[in-house]
């Protein structure tokens, strides 16, 4: 492996021109694509097989006028102090506000409060329901603004008018948090370095593996159904990897350029060490990334790949076009006053920081161990109250139109009235109307039900809709409970499928397919890179060692979830983390806790190889790679942090969670615990027994087949290219 990124290398130094002009056209190809083929996304939380999503298939092809997966906006009605909405004023009010909303842009239906009983007892709070043609993701902004407008002209008239509903939800896009952890990257890239073309070289890699990759998959929308979030993941990942990938590569280079070497030489050894690594680390995200498809789900499957292929993008351009930059960059990537003093290691100022650091470890490891252990159990102990469900109303921040309308619903009439649920009655031909009855009285009689209704029979009267209203809240098990024992109804009416579904149904349905696909998910992607990194450290207790070091990184991340999202700590919102959360952020951070382990304990793994005690190879190794991985980490962190202000639940919980895993990894996993379990195994780390050592293959990572070939064998004599920047 090392070798033959060695040749890579030096052959992407040479052809440079060659390689950045096809770099090049594939950047315009893949942006000319993304201009002319891509399509709309779609963020319908759609399971094949599942209960809800089997109800919403039926109603299509026997109800398409009821609009099963068309978006709703819930517009609910406060009288004012002293008054009741059935008054004549306020009711001739009210009455306006449902005739503007009928009129409203994909606007299907509506119901009015007074004639469908969405009016409470009391006369204080009432809503009318729009349900739209279109699913919310393929609502405009001008289909948007018509409702709030609506909305605001009834606040004008004495009102208190408050809109609700997944019409409202947040549409993903780009937006200020990535450019703010761009400029964190360069900042860190320049402290890091001390060079300004040595800070840009990362960046620029980032810039055509990112426009690259999101280009694809941009193209990619005019041919399949993607959601709004896959490329704001594929973003996410890709935007860091890349900087991170080129970072270790450039530093590597600068590492070899300061013991003397030809920029030629230094490119081929950076690539076929530390590019090495690179390989390795991007293969284990890849694997991790890749995995999402066993869990079954689309959408995830969807992410999962498309981050994948991002990540392989950036590790074929750290690969070819950063050799081939190096070419143009030569010596100049050290600085001036580093290119004078050529024995001096650029990085050796502040080696001595990590190599203090390392020692000090190594002095009490089983100290720093308990320390480091203790403090991630702390902080993972709110993961114990984890709780997952999906957005809604309820979790919206206070003082938003969404949570004003949710409380006063839940005020008004009740938490049960904020989660309907959408029953199907399938039946013979004619037999609709009578059959649905039969089940309304069934489930009328069923705990935790307020009301149950028919509302709806198909003109072919063989599928009916009813209306069932729990008295408990959209997000409580009670409502789950009841979503159960309403399909075990399926079955006990002569002639008759019942069926659930409705937004709270499906969440209900998404939630327990995400739980269940957790276990084996975790298993796959843990057995896999397990696999992986035995072959990468030839090794059974390294491998152990990084696989437990992630659960305790995942432990500390979750609870940092808890408390922040789901407990409201220092936020104004609270309630059940996003259910495919986990999933998402076991993959990706299997994947980037891997990344820091490769880098770090490869360089250990290097040292002991070519001679060093165990004990001096964890110190020697962890100074060489503590400065770069800390820069990592950062400008990882950086990144992440960005997407922490986005309006989407999904992405702005990933943001932090990514963030917060990669500082719990690389600062007390990977450089804390990491060298100090190192040190306390000693050379037992490395064992493997011989018959296994046998059966693998040698793909010298560390690249000690590679240093004998070049000590012991002199170069090629370079190749002499017009432009070349020599020494």
């Amino acid at each position: 492996m090392a070798s033959f990124l060695y040749r890579l290398g030096r052959f992407a130094f040479r052809r440079r021109w060659l390689v950045v002009g096809l770099w090049l056209a594939v950047l315009a190809v893949t942006v000319t694509g993304a201009a002319t083929l891509s399509g709309s996304t779609s963020d319908a939380f759609r399971i094949p097989g599942t209960p809800s999503q089997e109800a919403i298939d039926l109603l299509q092809e026997r109800f398409p006028q009821a609009s099963a997966d068309g978006a709703t906006a819930r517009v609910v009605f406060a009288a004012p102090a002293g008054q009741q909405l059935t008054g004549a004023a306020t009711k001739a009010a009210v009455e306006q506000v449902v005739a503007e909303l009928r009129r409203a842009p994909q606007v299907a239906s509506v119901n009015d409060p007074f004639r469908s009983g969405a009016v409470n007892q009391a006369g204080t709070v009432g809503f009318a329901q729009a349900t739209y043609r279109v699913p919310a993701q393929e609502l405009t902004d001008g289909d948007l603004d018509a409702l709030t407008g609506i909305a605001e002209r009834a606040r004008d008239k004495g009102l208190s008018v408050e809109v609700g509903g997944d019409a409202l939800q947040a549409q993903n896009e780009f937006g200020v948090g990535e450019v703010i952890g761009v400029a964190v990257a360069a900042v860190v890239l320049v402290i890091t370095f001390g060079s300004l073309l040595a800070a840009g070289l990362p960046l620029l890699t980032a810039v055509f593996g990112i426009g690259i990759g999101i280009s694809v998959i941009t193209a990619a929308t005019g041919f399949i159904d993607l959601s709004s979030t896959t490329p704001i993941l594929a973003l996410m990942l890709g935007l860091a990897v890349s900087i991170d990938y080129a970072l270790f590569i450039v530093s590597r280079y600068r590492h070899e350029l300061a013991d003397g070497r030809e920029p030629e030489g230094a490119t081929g050894r950076a690539v076929g060490t530390a590019g090495s690594a690179v390989v390795f680390a991007g293969l284990t995200v890849v694997i991790a990334l890749a995995a999402l498809s066993v869990v079954g789900v689309p959408f995830l499957t969807q992410m999962g790949l498309a981050a994948a292929f991002t990540v392989a993008i950036a590790v074929v351009i750290a690969l070819t076009l950063l050799p081939a930059l190096l070419g143009f960059a030569g010596r100049r990537v050290l600085g001036r006053r580093a290119r004078t003093r050529r024995t001096r290691d650029p990085e050796a100022g502040t080696t001595n920081l990590g190599t203090r650091w390392a020692r000090a470890i190594a002095r009490r490891p089983v100290a720093t161990l308990l320390i480091a252990v203790a403090a991630l159990g702390v902080v993972a102990t709110p993961a114990l109250d984890l709780q997952l469900g999906m957005p809604d109303d309820g979790t919206a921040a206070t003082g938003t139109t969404q949570r004003k309308a949710y409380d006063l619903v839940a005020t008004g009439f009740g938490a049960g009235f904020n989660g309907p649920l959408t029953v199907v009655v399938d039946t013979p031909a004619g037999a609709a109307k009578n059959t649905a009855e039969q089940v309304v009285q069934k489930i009328t009689a069923l705990p935790g039900v307020t009301t149950a209704a028919t509302i709806a029979v198909n003109p072919a009267g063989d599928t009916a809709l009813l209306t069932v209203i729990p008295t408990s809240g959209p997000g409580d098990t009670a409502t789950k409970d009841l979503v159960h024992a309403i399909r075990h109804l399926d079955g006990t009416v002569t002639g008759a499928s019942v069926g659930v579904t409705g937004l709270t149904a499906v969440n209900i349905d998404v939630s327990t397919k995400l739980a269940g696909a957790l276990l084996p998910y975790l298993a796959v992607v843990v057995g896999l890179a397990f696999l992986l990194l035995m072959l990468v450290f030839r090794s059974v207790l390294v491998p152990i060692k990084a696989t437990v070091g992630f659960l305790l990184s995942l432990a500390a991340t979750f609870g940092a979830l808890v408390a922040l999202f789901q407990w409201g700590w220092g936020t104004d919102r609270t309630g059940p983390i996003v259910s495919s959360l986990p999933i998402v952020v076991i993959g990706i951070v299997f994947g980037l806790a891997m990344d820091y382990q490769v880098f770090l304990v490869t360089r250990m793994r290097e040292d002991y190889v070519h001679g060093a005690a165990a004990r001096e190879a964890v110190i020697t190794g962890f100074g060489h790679g503590a400065r770069v991985v800390t820069a990592a980490a950062i400008i990882m962190i950086s990144v992440f942090a960005g997407f922490i202000i986005a309006p989407d639940p999904l992405i702005r919980s990933i943001g932090f969670a990514l963030s917060a895993a990669v500082l719990f990894d690389a600062f007390v996993v990977r450089m804390t615990i990491a060298p100090a379990v190192m040190t306390l195994l000693g050379k037992a780390a490395w064992w493997l027994p011989q018959w296994l050592d046998r059966l693998m293959p040698d793909v010298d990572v560390e690249g000690e087949k590679l240093r004998h070939q070049l000590d012991d064998v002199p170069l090629e004599p370079a190749v002499s290219i017009p432009g070349r920047v020599q020494a």
